[in-house]
């Protein structure tokens, strides 16, 4: 009943939006407003901001900073890690401000909190001081709220706007960390800061990469900045994690954190499960589970997966977006025609909609015939099981849509999900032929 009266209420609707905000009010009074007392990082844009975040939170901790962080995918307060059960970027703000407030008692100094266009959009970030900015990209997304993207990049810039306003600690300058090579970057510029670091390949950003060398395991390339070249290592691959990794090093000079710290810190910089996460299996079996809920995430994952793919195939699990921002369906199916060899068209998350109706929204703009590189199988198990049976030597498999979550949506009720351990299982049917290829 109350899922089905949400359903009639439009997200911005000004009293649904009035009920946020007088949440997060009460939230912050109840909590004693503790963002005040830690330097506050905001991580926005479409894609990448986790594991931007988890970069920056382990660059930072690693360099002697307590840190804490509350990302999609997980959360950390100083030496702990927990997984975030709500499934949510921005939670209900009482559930942010009871987090910032344990954080504020376990003393940590700083804390990065990955901002949402829903958290700024319905007043869940209400009342949290933040100090420092970063944007790296924004790409079509959640128009089932904004409906336009001149409001979708006008809500993100609504917290660098108010960077200037929030409240001033004596111990950190508010700085802004832009990759100027966004396609909004000059917008966002326009803004007043007190420090700026742009970043990115371009020869106008003063955190620019060069000499990028990319291995099977690891990768390297020099960061310049104005008074000095820093050399990076770490096992962090492919080409969008060096964007994600010039903010962090944006992120803590601004800081004041001192080079060679920062370049030590990010070589024990670990991956994020469900991004870009590989499994590797004694029989060969290349198999990468990615988030990839954008058109352009989409896009820059499967021409990764074009670079290294050698003679094989690519094989992509590809899912039917659930109720939100429904118009980018066609046009993920179009990346996915067109970048991958075969793909199991499947379901994510259904939430209020069916799983029929998902698939339904973008067979207009499908151009293959069922059987002909392209498969319809709307229970998401077995489209793995079927991707997974069609291997051969060199080819290589991408389950989009999931990452290290443990529930997958129905629109009935939640299941027990985690896309590792599914895969794992079904590897070990496969070698002890429970499953036979």
């Amino acid at each position: 009943m109350l899922r089905e009266l949400k359903k009639l209420i439009a997200l911005d609707n000004p009293l649904r939006l009035l009920y946020h905000f007088l949440r997060a009010v009460i939230a912050n009074i109840m909590y004693g407003f503790p963002s005040k007392d830690m330097t506050i990082i905001g991580v926005t844009w479409t894609n990448g901001k986790t594991t931007t975040c988890n970069i920056i939170a382990q660059t930072l901790r690693a360099s002697g900073k307590k840190v804490f962080m509350f990302t999609t995918v997980n959360i950390m307060l100083g030496e702990e890690v927990f997984t975030n059960e709500t499934k949510m970027t921005s939670p209900d703000a009482f559930e942010l401000q009871s987090w910032l407030k344990k954080a504020k008692d376990e003393w940590c100094e700083i804390a990065i909190i990955e901002t949402a266009s829903h958290g700024i959009k319905m007043h869940r970030i209400w009342g949290i001081d933040y100090d420092i900015c970063v944007l790296t990209n924004i790409t079509q997304d959640h128009l089932d709220l904004h409906r336009t993207m001149d409001d979708y990049v006008h809500t993100k810039l609504k917290i660098f706007k108010k960077l200037m306003y929030y409240k001033r600690k004596p111990w950190v300058k508010k700085s802004w960390v832009i990759n100027v090579e966004s396609e909004y970057s000059e917008l966002f510029l326009a803004e007043t800061y007190d420090s700026l670091y742009t970043y990115g390949f371009s020869p106008e950003a003063n955190v620019r990469a060069e000499n990028l060398k990319n291995t099977k395991k690891t990768m390297s390339f020099d960061v310049i900045i104005p008074w000095q070249k820093i050399h990076i290592e770490t096992s962090l691959r492919w080409n969008f994690n060096v964007y994600n990794i010039l903010a962090a090093a944006g992120v803590g000079m601004s800081l004041g954190i001192d080079t060679s710290t920062i370049s030590q810190a990010i070589k024990g910089v670990s991956g994020v499960p469900g991004r870009m996460e590989e499994i590797l299996s004694p029989d060969g079996f290349s198999i990468f589970i990615d988030y990839a809920h954008t058109p352009d995430a989409l896009e820059n994952v499967l021409s990764t997966l074009w670079e290294i793919r050698g003679k094989g195939r690519i094989i992509t699990v590809f899912w039917a977006t659930w109720d939100r921002d429904t118009a980018k369906r066609p046009e993920m199916w179009q990346i996915v025609s067109r970048l991958a060899d075969a793909v199991m068209l499947t379901h994510y998350d259904d939430y209020s909609e069916n799983t029929g109706k998902n698939i339904k929204d973008i067979l207009p703009g499908i151009d293959r015939k069922q059987g002909e590189g392209f498969w319809i199988i709307p229970d998401r198990l077995e489209a793995i099981r079927t991707a997974l049976l069609m291997w051969e030597k060199d080819d290589i498999i991408l389950l989009a849509g999931k990452w290290d979550e443990h529930v997958l949506m129905t629109n009935r009720w939640p299941i027990d999900w985690h896309e590792r351990t599914i895969v794992e299982r079904i590897l070990k049917d496969i070698d002890d032929n429970t499953l036979v290829k």
